[in-house]
């Protein structure tokens, strides 16, 4: 049919392709805007346009099989008293009970907790489930307060003040009535069954004066015990960095546009907010400018999450100047969503495997993206657990392969020296220079 059509001479408009003229015509019949679940779907600038130089004559490499290389990172070492200490510097990113199943928090704590790392919340609050096999749990502290209470502050690992998130910054998400369940109605103090909008903004929040008071008010209330993050979706960077330091935060996460969300809506998805290679520079500088990059025990650490996929983009994150990195749409996919196994039944709801994203409409049939009793037991806790676990190891062993090959004793000693571009707007986001040159567009005296 294509070829009778280029063969008539018709060829399709790059402005108006068929999934734009699909949603004209779908908002010209419905009248309301599109809410979807999963991240960016447009081509952005990512890891991928990003080479490493690995060692031949003018650096060394390491063996793997006699030289170690080293992938634990110590988090919230500026004011905690206990700072988290994980085995790996790969972490899982916060998904609400709510928009994922029970089994499905469950089965990532799991996963987390057999290789050293940490799991968070999301919105609506803290699990007996999860906080059961998470060894380390970071307790998300939202604009909503959904299931926030002072208890579940104490019993957690650490706490992070969601500001933003990549898929939304400066916007809220969406649960929708079928995923709000007995359960999610009680642990949110919601009615149930009905629709409901998460806040873009804390109730008590008027401007960055007022986060350093929170703050504060959560250091007493867990008796400075917890590191305290706080998370921005990438937008104004460098800025959001520095405020979130001078408040007072241990850690800071920054989540690009390619993170995902489990409903908000499309416009935001796709419009809103910048690509995380974009962000990690910009965040790095603001924490070398304040003295606190890599800056041992006064330290504050950097989490980069959006769009991580394998172990090349773990160890270009942390070269670009990340000391962590949080997963969460792969870490669904380890789970088992989007298996083609299931293609049948993703077909049979509009959908196929590999491109399912109505994560609200709770009708997953791998029974992780949903409150429906019968899909969610479909779920087994333990095996899925232990395929987050091995997801995990393999993004560890990736990002290890590559640092040995430059030369590196540890993951975190990866750093921009170590990297090239492959286009001109990689070489300008990330800063390095484009392969075969020297030449990094935009740094003053590059020719530009």
């Amino acid at each position: 049919m294509n070829d009778d059509l280029a063969h008539r001479g018709l060829r399709p408009s790059a402005t108006f392709d068929p999934a734009t003229v699909h949603a004209i015509q779908r908002a010209a019949t419905t009248g309301i805007y599109d809410i979807r679940g999963g991240g960016a779907k447009r081509a952005l600038p990512h890891f991928d346009d990003l080479l490493f130089l690995g060692a031949s004559m003018s650096r060394y490499p390491l063996e793997g099989y006699r030289e170690t290389c080293g992938t634990d990172v110590e988090l919230g070492t500026r004011n905690a008293r206990f700072p988290l200490h994980l085995d790996i510097p790969v972490t899982i990113a916060g998904m609400s009970f709510g928009a994922l199943s029970g089994q499905a928090k469950e089965a990532l704590g799991r996963g987390a907790s057999e290789v050293g790392t940490s799991t968070t919340t999301g919105d609506g609050g803290m699990t007996p489930e999860e906080r059961g096999q998470s060894k380390h749990l970071v307790y998300q502290y939202l604009p909503s307060r959904y299931g926030m209470n002072p208890d579940d502050l104490r019993a957690a690992d650490a706490i992070e003040i969601v500001l933003g998130q990549g898929a939304k910054p400066g916007g809220g998400g969406m649960l929708l009535g079928q995923k709000i369940s007995e359960r999610v109605a009680g642990m949110r103090t919601l009615p149930e069954g009905i629709d409901q909008r998460s806040a873009c903004r804390h109730p008590d929040w008027t401007g960055p004066d007022d986060l350093t008071i929170k703050i504060n008010e959560l250091r007493e209330i867990t008796d400075w015990e917890k590191p305290i993050y706080v998370k921005v979706g990438a937008s104004r960077t460098y800025y959001d960095v520095k405020l979130a330091v001078h408040a007072g935060a241990d850690v800071v996460v920054v989540d690009g546009m390619q993170g995902g969300t489990a409903a908000t809506q499309d416009v935001f998805i796709e419009h809103v907010g910048i690509p995380t290679l974009a962000a990690i520079p910009q965040a790095a500088q603001a924490l070398r400018e304040l003295g606190v990059h890599r800056a041992g025990k006064d330290g504050v650490q950097l989490i980069v999450s959006g769009g991580i996929r394998h172990g090349a983009d773990v160890a270009k994150a942390l070269a670009l100047g990340a000391d962590a990195v949080s997963i969460g749409t792969a870490a669904l996919i380890a789970l088992g969503d989007n298996d083609p196994r299931l293609d049948e039944e993703y077909r049979k709801i509009g959908s196929a495997a590999g491109y399912y994203d109505d994560y609200q409409d709770g009708r997953d049939p791998a029974g992780i993206s949903t409150q429906d009793p019968e899909l969610a037991k479909r779920l087994d806790p333990v095996a899925a657990g232990r395929r987050v676990a091995n997801f995990l190891r393999v993004l560890t062993m990736e990002a290890q392969t590559i640092a040995r090959a430059c030369g590196k004793a540890h993951v975190t000693h990866l750093e921009p020296e170590d990297l090239v571009a492959l286009t001109i707007e990689a070489a300008a986001m990330a800063r390095v220079p484009l392969a075969g040159t020297d030449w990094v567009p935009g740094r003053p005296g590059a020719g530009w």
